[in-house]
């Protein structure tokens, strides 16, 4: 065999040192070496097909600061190109059809081989939402939660689908080969058999049981860990993701910063940045972005989450045991489900919404969010708007961004983390609409209301409308305030020409496309190019995604502005100084108010009730001394200081715009 660049053939010398350390080839001309080869670093080694070897000089400490030498023993080669200083120790059956990259280590091990032409689980076909496979997902490298929301979810737009899954068939077909890649410093320790896999660079892989078909995609800022008894088959695991503890996967995409384990079985899923499974199981879900779920009894099925927690013992039904398994269900951002809550496909749950009990009802919520969905004596029961006011839903939003894992420069799933953005302030609108024609229709004087199968009692239709428009209030003063940030004005003309939208983008609907909070008329432009070809590539219609994201709060303002308009009944070409501290007073009093309503929220978890079970064997003084050793003081915890200091903060900012409009000349 003529030896590629670099390489040169044994010689004489080196096959009889080979051959001393008790290696074997079928033939040693199809063995090449790099120059500075030193066949010392090779012992009990049968080659067979055509071989490159590196050089062997420098060794690998290990985690516990163990030196371990370089070089291959005791294993069988076949086909394989191995780079310099790589550790091969103990492969039991054989590595076949492999480039190994510089400074890997591969320990006690079964077989690691390459069959055929593979595309490496690019290409997978992944069922998720509906079993029979009617919105299948096809997986790639790079997919992110939006392309896949998209591809699931959009199935009227068959043109733009067909597109996008040509594509990624194409990219496919791009990275097919059949010899696998294992990147550099990557480590495989305890593995008994891995099939058609491609290793990313300083993966781990220890202990795994079986890896089929698929590609670990690590990067050295952001290491891949697939752990001890685990089972993949036809996968792809993005940067920075750990797979464990006998996890059981089977046709799953599983993006950057997740954390599968503790026995976690799934298949026919995705699992977007962030994702926790631990202990329960997932079929054909769509997991956006910090979908977690902690528990055994714990099932997900046939639908799409994102930002959600599953109580232990949750679970959903997607067959009606007529036309099969056909149902699918949408939990929008946000939402929880407790303890043995069961929902009946298909229903849709607005924007975080708290779940107790067993729904056996198609219920439809979404344009109610912030609500609590009760089960009472068999019957759903909507108490609207009320997570508004839980100090859980401020700390979720406060955790979100803390708890992103990612460590990897490029970051392909584009999160929005805002709770209060167009998307659900327009569902607000909606919802305060819902109940107050409700209302009217039904006499003020009713005791309850019934809305799509659910009952809603005066009392709390009452307060959902209350709370729902000081959310609204809310968001839309602080739209004004930001817009106004910073600026010294002369006049009301000056104030009018700053309140004027730039751009004509962002006056529709808005969507959450599992993350992504983007105008409906900018994923329809985005649609419409890729039907026509203008974006010809996934790279065009990722970086289409990524300007959507980077244009948000430019087009939020837009939106806004349209809704103050709205909100107040006045242009605002014809807006004054007055009209701005109208918005900023009514800003304040629903930021104060809703702020004060969290505050005495978190003020029930400090309550002697909330004691109970401190002070073990003693009395209420000392119960009250062990929960503030534990829990610690009502006015020193993290989340009561941030609401105190968010209440002072937003104060003295409408402050200090009220008190520049008042010095705005009136003109």
């Amino acid at each position: 065999m003529n030896p590629e660049p670099g390489h040169r053939n044994l010689t004489e010398i080196e096959i009889k040192s080979l051959e001393s350390s008790g290696c074997t080839c079928n033939s040693w001309n199809d063995v090449t070496v790099k120059d500075g080869f030193h066949p010392g670093g090779c012992r009990n080694v049968h080659f067979s097909g055509r071989i490159k070897l590196g050089v062997f000089s420098e060794g690998f400490t290990d985690d516990s600061g163990v030196m371990i030498r370089s070089g291959i023993m005791n294993a069988h080669l076949h086909n394989c190109t191995v780079g310099d200083d790589v550790s091969v120790y103990n492969v039991r059956d054989y590595i076949a059809n492999y480039s190994i990259g510089n400074r890997v280590v591969i320990r006690n091990c079964g077989k690691i081989h390459t069959e055929e032409l593979t595309s490496f689980g690019n290409g997978t076909l992944v069922a998720v939402l509906n079993e029979t496979g009617a919105r299948a997902v096809r997986i790639w490298d790079r997919l992110t939660a939006h392309q896949a929301y998209i591809i699931a979810l959009y199935r009227h737009r068959t043109k733009a689908i067909d597109r996008i899954e040509k594509l990624i068939s194409e990219y496919a077909g791009s990275v097919s080969s059949d010899t696998g890649v294992i990147g550099e410093k990557a480590r495989i320790l305890n593995c008994q058999h891995i099939r058609n896999v491609v290793v990313g660079p300083s993966a781990v892989v220890d202990g795994a049981l079986r890896l089929n078909d698929g590609s670990l995609n690590s990067s050295p800022d952001d290491p891949v860990f697939i752990g001890p008894g685990v089972i993949m088959d036809h996968f792809i695991v993005c940067s920075g993701s750990t797979v464990t503890d006998s996890a059981i996967i089977d046709k799953c995409f599983i993006g950057q910063g997740c954390v599968l384990g503790k026995q976690y079985s799934a298949e026919n899923s995705l699992f977007f940045a962030n994702c926790g499974g631990f202990h329960g199981e997932a079929c054909s879900i769509f997991a956006g972005p910090y979908t977690v779920t902690h528990h055994k009894s714990t099932l997900l099925i046939a639908g799409i989450f994102s930002f959600m927690n599953a109580g232990s013992g949750s679970n959903q039904s997607n067959h009606m045991y007529k036309l099969g398994p056909i149902h699918q269900g949408i939990v929008e951002r946000g939402s929880k489900t407790t303890s043995d809550s069961y929902l009946l496909w298909p229903a849709r749950i607005g924007p975080f919404t708290l779940v107790m009990g067993r729904h056996y009802k198609n219920l439809d919520t979404t344009s109610l969010p912030f609500s609590y969905l009760i089960e009472s004596n068999d019957e759903s029961v909507l108490v609207p708007a009320v997570n508004l006011r839980s100090v859980g839903t401020i700390r979720d939003a406060q955790k979100w961004p803390l708890r992103d894992k990612r460590r990897d420069p490029v970051k392909y799933d584009l999160i929005n983390f805002n709770l209060l953005s167009p998307f659900t302030i327009t569902k607000m609108m909606a919802g305060r609409d819902i109940l107050i024609n409700l209302q009217r229709n039904s006499g003020q004087g009713s005791d309850y209301y019934y809305y799509h199968s659910m009952k809603i009692s005066r009392h709390s239709l009452e307060r959902g409308i209350e709370l729902y428009q000081k959310g609204i209030d809310k968001f839309l003063g602080n739209s004004i305030i930001k817009r106004l940030e910073g600026i010294t004005f002369s006049n009301n003309e000056e104030i009018r020409t700053r309140l004027r939208p730039d751009p004509a983008h962002g006056t529709g609907e808005w969507i959450d496309l599992a993350g992504l909070i983007a105008p409906k008329d900018e994923v329809d432009e985005m649609l419409e190019r890729l039907e026509s070809g203008l974006l010809s590539s996934l790279g065009e219609m990722s970086l289409h995604l990524s300007s959507m994201h980077a244009n948000y709060y430019e087009w939020e303002w837009t939106w806004a502005a349209g809704r103050i308009e709205e909100e107040t009944g006045k242009p605002l070409d014809d807006f004054t100084s007055t009209d701005v501290i109208a918005v900023v007073e009514k800003w304040k009093k629903s930021v104060v108010e809703l702020d004060n309503l969290l505050y005495e929220d978190a003020r029930k978890e400090f309550t002697l009730s909330s004691m109970t079970g401190f002070g073990m064997d003693w009395g209420d003084s000392e119960k009250i001394k062990d929960f503030g050793q534990v829990r610690g003081d009502f006015e020193s915890n993290s989340v009561v200081s941030a609401i105190r200091d968010h209440i002072m903060i937003k104060s003295e900012l409408g402050d200090e715009l009220i008190g520049r409009m008042k010095n705005v000349v009136k003109n």
